[in-house]
């Protein structure tokens, strides 16, 4: 059974090692594959934004490919970060590489954990910011994260004092 995924790249569609990967080429390593840091495969998530674990989206252009697995595999999860469905493995199809625009309206559709999760992690124009907030109104759970993360308003998730909460009352 194959698995689908999504593996993430730097801007010029290298991975960390310098490895070079292209749309629709398959790779493979003649090795079993391991997780981790001195790991050895293809490592690759289940889920689109558990990349950005690997990648640092906020800080740099990156680029996040649809995979397929079509080897041997090694499964990770991670309980403690909730990070779950992290594989390694020695054989791997690009099938597609996501736009900017397919990586949001993915976003769109996930429940709020995971896309709170996916903007902490992934650098937005303010047009993909206030697109978000278009859609998702006054949840507040994705304003603050928003604001927090990709505005810098250090004080998205500070609680108002008493004080304060009364003068605004009046």
């Amino acid at each position: 059974m194959a698995i689908k995924g999504y593996k993430a790249f730097n801007e010029d569609m290298t991975n960390r090692y310098g490895e070079f990967f292209e749309e629709g080429k398959i790779y493979s390593v003649p090795f079993d594959p391991v997780f981790g840091v001195q790991g050895k495969g293809f490592h690759f998530c289940e889920r689109l934004e558990d990349t950005l674990r690997f990648f640092p989206g906020m800080d740099e252009n990156i680029h996040i490919a649809q995979v397929t697995c079509l080897g041997s595999y090694v499964k990770r999860n991670d309980e403690f970060y909730e990070y779950f469905d992290m594989y390694s493995t020695n054989k791997i199809r690009i099938d597609h590489i996501l736009s900017r625009k397919e990586i949001i309206e993915m976003c769109l559709k996930m429940p709020t954990p995971r896309l709170i999760r996916f903007i902490q992690g992934f650098r937005l124009t303010q047009e993909e910011i206030d697109f978000i907030r278009s859609v998702f109104g006054r949840e507040v759970a994705i304003e603050k994260a928003l604001s927090y993360y990709q505005e810098g308003d250090k004080n998205a998730f500070v609680i108002p004092s008493k004080q304060k909460l009364k003068s605004t009352m009046k």
